[in-house]
């Protein structure tokens, strides 16, 4: 049977046709979680298990966080032919066997692996054996895959992820392609139709700013701050949209920052529409963090079904940003970030923050419309609206966040 199918798998690579893709898997950014920021290569099929739990037990999935993706190192050794298996002694009941356990918990399922011929933790990648691969997690019932860019020496982006989209398509079964190159290749010119998501900026450490370098087996690499993410990832809003979105890579937040800069990360990234991926052990979680990522208000900026990117209006001399995201209904987000080292306390003159968006064709024109301001951060302000000037005080690397909404008859 399998050398039935490996020979019909020969003949798909050469007569596939890249069709566009036409995702309805990503009308908004993806939500879910992640093994890789907390866990790496230490994963099993108990940890995803109590994690799968944990997320259901949480209202995490309720919220929207529908993957559990399983990244780097859970790969076994080829067979005979070719296909790839689990390890054993990690995933001892076997991938299917998993896949139907998150499904039973309203979850979809996710996998990792590399165009290259190796993953970069030096697994079997996915070169030379990308329509096997597709079938082999097509049939386990997976959902979403992750394609890393390790070990891909003198191998062209475009061809190799265009491959492994036609593969996924032949494959029958919908799966979501992450594509993640760190934008190296400028995939926001290029992937729409190909990605569902593609990697803007390289990977993300658990840091404000700072950059962290890393070094293992002869390997280095080096992980940026999630402020020189945001302002990689900033510019590149007219690429994104319902079915195709800008990655600036997975959530730190509860990892070890504070948690003003867990909140401005986090709040950041739902401005820019960008995926949120937990990456952090729910099973040990500050109340401070479960209030982050289970803010609701928060999250529909991120899922607003207008789907477009935010932006950043100004950065003052003071450290003060002013950023802005058209929604539906006309309503508007406006978040005001601190990056400096010091509280400021400011106010926000409305009127002197009106913007035109060029992109979404959309103004806020505070001197013609009034807009009910709500605070989503914090649930006991007073309602407001932009009639009046707003005074605020905001602590060093952290934000305010406000949804308008125009006000009827004023």
């Amino acid at each position: 049977m399998k050398k039935i199918l490996f020979s019909f798998i020969a003949a798909a690579i050469c007569t596939a046709a890249f069709a566009q893709n036409e995702s309805k898997l990503a009308a908004t950014p993806q939500m879910g979680w992640s093994s890789w920021n907390k866990f790496a290569f230490n994963i099993n099929e108990k940890v995803l298990k109590e994690t799968a739990d944990k997320m259901v037990e949480l209202g995490l999935v309720d919220l929207g966080y529908v993957y559990l993706n399983i990244d780097d190192g859970w790969h076994g050794e080829r067979d005979e032919q070719g296909f790839i298996q689990a390890d054993p002694e990690k995933f001892p009941k076997g991938m299917k066997e998993l896949t139907d356990y998150l499904h039973s918990k309203g979850l979809k399922a996710g996998i990792y692996s590399d165009a290259g011929r190796m993953t970069c933790g030096c697994k079997a990648g996915s070169q030379g054996h990308e329509y096997q691969d597709a079938y082999t997690y097509a049939s386990w019932g997976f959902d979403y895959l992750k394609y890393d860019w390790c070990f891909t020496e003198n191998v062209n982006p475009q061809g190799a992820y265009k491959l492994m989209r036609a593969a996924l398509d032949w494959a029958g079964r919908p799966i979501f392609f992450s594509m993640c190159e760190w934008g190296q290749s400028k995939p926001w010119e290029w992937a729409a139709g190909v990605g569902d998501s593609w990697r803007s900026t390289g990977d993300i450490a658990n840091t404000y700013a700072d950059q962290v370098h890393y070094k293992d087996d002869g390997t280095t690499w080096t992980s940026l701050g999630f402020v020189t993410i945001v302002d990689l990832n900033e510019p590149l809003r007219a690429y994104a949209g319902p079915g195709h979105w800008n990655d600036p890579d997975m959530l730190e937040v509860g990892n070890g920052m504070t948690v003003s800069e867990d909140r401005a990360h986090f709040t950041l990234w739902c401005m820019m529409a960008a995926p949120l991926i937990l990456g952090n052990d729910l099973m040990n979680m500050s109340d401070e963090t479960m209030a982050i990522i289970t803010n609701r208000e928060a999250i529909a900026i991120d899922q607003d079904p207008l789907g477009i990117q935010g932006f950043r209006k100004e950065k003052n001399p003071d450290g003060l940003e002013y950023w802005y995201k058209p929604l539906e209904n006309g309503d508007w987000a406006v978040c005001v970030f601190n990056r400096s080292e010091k509280e400021i306390s400011t106010v926000i003159d409305w009127k002197s923050l009106d913007v035109v968006d060029s992109l979404s064709g959309r103004a806020t024109n505070f001197d013609d419309i009034q807009y009910n301001v709500k605070d989503l951060w914090n649930a006991a302000a007073k309602p407001v609206t932009t009639k009046k000037n707003l005074k605020v005080v905001i602590p060093s690397h952290d934000v305010v966040l406000y949804r308008l909404t125009p006000k009827v008859n004023y």
